[in-house]
């Protein structure tokens, strides 16, 4: 098991070394290995692309992200331009129909609600707009309106569990209430934790996942 130090450290040379972050003021802290990042970056998507990074990282057990995003002058734009965008983009899209997702900009911030067949449109939209230029933030309020029964949803999520060679399925319990999923028991990295959440997402029908599983090495 890594200490403190060495998490940090490798924390540090994994952000250095990824092409997608050119800002060197983040910060790395870690206290049993949980991460924070602090600091400040000129653009949301390099905060996104942050988070991502950390979470590759061996050692990893929960991340805390305390990044400020601080815009150049060169990327400002005003909430009517940067509206004006998300709703070309999510237009252009073959996964997202504009027509059931609202937009709404304030501050910088982009707030999504309406509703989608899958989920996998949902979580498409915010991936969208997270890298448009003047975006500070984005908050995902869409819903999935699909239907499926919770056997259905449980059996589902399970055969992708046993899919996965490298996972344990043996080690993961799934409970499904209506369209809610529990996910609970041991996984070997904080990636895999957060893969394991993607993939109950990835399952028709599934409306809230609340993510249980504890990382042990």
């Amino acid at each position: 098991m890594k200490t403190d130090v060495q998490l940090q450290q490798d924390v540090i040379a994994q952000l250095k070394w990824d092409p997608s972050i050119t800002d060197t003021q983040i910060g790395v802290s870690v206290a049993n290995g949980v991460v924070t990042l602090n600091g400040h970056v000129a653009s949301f998507a390099e905060k996104w692309e942050a988070e991502k990074i950390v979470q590759r990282v061996s050692g990893v057990k929960a991340l805390a992200v305390e990044i400020q995003v601080d815009l150049p002058s060169s990327s400002k734009r005003t909430d009517a331009d940067i509206a004006r965008s998300v709703e070309n983009v999510l237009e252009w899209s073959s996964h997202v129909f504009n027509g059931h997702i609202k937009v709404m900009v304030e501050n910088g911030w982009v707030t999504l609600t309406g509703e989608v067949m899958w989920e996998y449109q949902r979580r498409t939209a915010a991936h969208l707009i997270r890298y448009l230029r003047g975006v500070m933030g984005v908050i995902n309020q869409v819903s999935v309106k699909y239907q499926a029964s919770s056997n259905t949803i449980k059996s589902d999520i399970e055969a992708a569990i046993k899919r996965q060679a490298k996972l344990d399925e043996e080690a993961i319990k799934v409970e499904v209430n209506g369209s809610e999923v529990t996910l609970s028991g041991k996984v070997h990295s904080y990636f895999e934790r957060n893969y394991m959440a993607n993939s109950a997402w990835s399952a028709p029908g599934v409306q809230k996942v609340v993510n249980n599983l504890i990382v042990s090495y």
